[in-house]
């Protein structure tokens, strides 16, 4: 098992920033990827953002030279920076981790955009 905790989220206006953290605790051996979504009411989940455990990062145009997806492997977390924020941006936040062929998700943590 896998465990997730995210904090960072909250409210912030159009053009700020916030940077989310996601702590990972139990079986954290052998992560092939990790990733971050959203959804917004009434929207699936989608990936924002993901890194695979050789370092690779994937990220959908959307989000793209905005938010910044990282990691310490030393303090088992994972990170997402976001800047230049919109409105649209405005969802809930969740920690995705994939290890040996299962998926954990976190709580999920919400960021809301004023316009």
């Amino acid at each position: 098992q896998v465990q997730l905790v995210e904090s960072g989220g909250g409210l912030v206006q159009a053009g700020g920033s916030l940077r989310l953290s996601c702590a990972a605790s139990g079986s954290i051996f052998g992560i092939n990827f990790m990733g971050w979504y959203r959804q917004a009411p009434g929207k699936q989940r989608e990936l924002v953002a993901g890194i695979t455990s050789s370092g690779s990062t994937n990220y959908p145009d959307s989000v793209k030279g905005r938010f910044t997806i990282s990691r310490d492997n030393a303090k088992n977390t994972l990170y997402l920076q976001m800047n230049s924020l919109k409105a649209e941006d405005t969802a809930v936040y969740y920690c995705n981790v994939v290890r040996r062929n299962r998926e954990f998700w976190g709580q999920g943590t919400q960021v809301t955009v004023s316009s």
